[in-house]
Parts: structure tokens; sequence; C-alpha cells
């Protein structure tokens, strides 16, 4: 059928509109298709919090989802599975303390706000330098470069740089030679206390643990520090020392203000006596001789406590255990530094080949030969 002029012409605009209303379509259709804005971030992980199935956290810019009960277990897709990952929230996929700001690189965290809450693992960029920083343990907005017991500094490839700079490890978070999975693999049955995460964050103590020398004295000192707390603690199973009735109150000068009997040992190495604790919070900067139940309730002090040890006490012996490892001693020397009036010298050859055994074990998940002078 010819069409009449006037109403060709309307053909062709029908036509027109048709089209561009595909056109309009097609947009809304790529429009729907776009990403979403990221989720709002849950309230940041807490080491002290517990977390039951269907709880979230938020953790290294994701949100996480527990899948049952946990406590001090970090979020991450290994270690038992605890932890759900979500995926990323925040307007930036960022941080896990609040505020605004971010970062560069691999780094994208909020800036760190004076007055403003934050919990154990939250990670906030400090402006004035750039830099970021970790909590290692819960503050009312403590400023990161001045209270460096509440805040450690963070690597933007994930964890805190506090283990120190002095040697090239090749393992885990902030450049210590132990890996979390290795961690893991040595210490298949530990008590959720006893995270990776608070080890980390207690290498800021004493920078030179397992960074002084080559990599290998590194993965030596590493290997022996936590051979001898397997021993300590039953495989990181035991928090408290099993007998807590005897009396750890030495007539010192300060005195037992927590009680005669509260001194017993916690920790990966099993703190004792008043004198100990006393000594160790005063290095550490918190008051332990008051408070000795702190090493049972923070991970971080309490694996601070056991480098304390480590890294300054001879105990029985005639050097530290960092000595021992760092100057070619041996494994040997660590044991009499720690126990070794009771089991050197045919004292108790059982328990000292224990923490032998715990040590080359040890090295060769690490993948390093055990070394020689390895009992005492």
């Amino acid at each position: 059928m010819r069409i009449p002029p006037k109403h060709r012409h309307r053909r062709r605009i029908a036509a027109l509109l048709a089209v561009l209303a595909g056109l309009l379509g097609s947009f809304a259709v790529l429009g729907a298709a776009s990403p979403a804005m990221a989720a709002d971030c849950a309230a940041a992980w807490s080491s002290s919090a517990v977390y039951t199935g269907g709880m979230t956290a938020s953790y290294n810019g994701d949100n996480w989802q527990a899948k049952w009960w946990t406590q001090g277990e970090a979020p991450s897709t290994g270690g038992s599975g605890v932890w759900a990952d979500q995926g990323a929230c925040g307007s930036s996929g960022g941080g896990t303390g609040g505020g605004t700001g971010g970062g560069s690189g691999s780094c994208n965290y909020p800036a760190w706000v004076a007055g403003q809450s934050y919990v154990t693992g939250a990670v906030v960029q400090y402006t004035a330098n750039g830099q970021y920083y970790v909590a290692t343990h819960d503050n009312p907005g403590y400023d990161p470069t001045i209270s460096t017991w509440y805040w450690s500094p963070y690597s933007c490839t994930g964890g805190s740089t506090g283990g120190g700079t002095g040697g090239g490890g090749t393992g885990g978070s902030g450049g210590f030679v132990v890996s979390e999975a290795q961690f893991d693999q040595m210490f298949p049955n530990r008590n959720s206390f006893y995270t990776y995460s608070g080890l980390v964050a207690a290498l800021s103590a004493y920078p030179g643990f397992a960074t002084t020398g080559s990599t290998t004295v590194q993965e030596h000192e590493a290997a022996a520090f936590l051979a001898n707390v397997d021993h300590e603690t039953g495989g990181l199973v035991y928090i408290n020392e099993v007998d807590q009735s005897g009396n750890y109150c030495a007539s010192e000068s300060y005195g037992c203000p927590a009680g005669t009997n509260a001194y017993y040992g916690r920790g990966p190495l099993q703190l004792s006596w008043n004198f100990n604790y006393k000594a160790a919070g005063d290095a550490l900067g918190v008051d332990l001789l008051d408070n000795p139940g702190l090493v049972a309730s923070d991970a971080t002090i309490s694996w601070k406590t056991a480098l304390w040890y480590w890294n300054t006490q001879t105990g029985p012996g005639t050097m530290t255990g960092h000595n021992a490892m760092v100057n070619g001693a041996g494994f040997g020397q660590t044991i009499w530094s720690i126990n070794g009036s009771i089991e050197c010298n045919g004292g108790n050859t059982a328990e000292m080949q224990d923490r032998v055994n715990d040590y080359t074990s040890f090295t060769s998940i690490l993948g390093v030969p055990a070394g020689s002078n390895l009992t005492c």
C-alpha cells in the first residue's frame, strides 16, 4: 500500500522514537548490571570478643561471617575455616576502624580520627605521615605515633611491620619468617587464644627477634622459641599453669598486690613469680604486678611476655635464648635459659629431649637443617 507523504513523515518519527527507546532500555539494563556500592562495614573484629555462628565482623576491608563459635582467631579463609568472607565493605572497600580517607597501592584504609574508639585489628592511615597502623589493643583513639603500645606500624603487603628490619625472612606477616600456615602446622591443636596475629603484633616489642643474621639464623631462632613454647604449653593448649596452688610470691619490696597465689605460670613461656611479672610489666609498659591476669586474657601481651623472657632473661643459664641462637651457641643453650637447672646435665633427659624433638620438627617445617649443639 502506498503511504501518503504526511504519514511517511509520521512513520519516520515513530521509528526514531522506537530506536531511542531501545537505546534507553539498553542503558537501563547496563545500569542495572553495574556493580552495587560495597556493603557497609560491620563492627571491626576484636580478638577479645566472642563470635557465634551468623555473627559478622569487618577485617582488612572485608565483612566476614562466623560459621560457629570463635574467639581470638582473626578472619581468614585459612586456619580452621571458621570465617566466611562476605566481600569488600565500605565505600572504598577499605578499613575496619571508621573515619574517612584511604591509601594508595594495595592499602586502602580509613584515616585515623582522634578520639574515635578503635578495636584490636583496626587499620588506619595516619595522614600526617601517610603511614598505616594496626591497633594491637582496643583504645579510645590514641595517637598511633605516640601510643605505640596500642598501635603498631602496618605494611600494605598485609601485616604489622613490628618484626624488625634485620633480615630477609620470607615467611609470614610483617616479614616474620614463620607463615600463618606454618604456625598452624606447628600447633594443630592450639587454643584459639594463642593467635598468630597476636604473635605478629607482639614482635614490635623486640624487633631483633627472628630478624637478626641470615635467613637460616632467623628461622633457627623462630623455631627454637616456638619449640620451647610448644613444650611449656603442651602445644599452645594451656594458657594457665595446670597446678595453680603454688605460692609464687617472693618477699620483694614491691610485694604481691594481686594476692600471694596469683603469680602462677601464664602465657607461652608460663611467666611465673611476682618479680618476673613486675620486670616484664615494667619492660612492656603494662602493670602486670597488679594485673597478672592480663597475660591470660590479652593475646598480644601474653606473647610479649614470652618474647621479653626470651630476649632479656638468662634464667639458670649463661645467656638469653635470643643470644644463644644468633651467636651460634645452639638450641641446647636455650633449654638452659628456661629450665636448665631441672632438665640439663642429666636432670630430666626426657623433658629435654621433648624440646629437642619439637625444635627439629619445627625446623623441618621451615625447611632448614636443625644445626648442632641441640642438647644440654
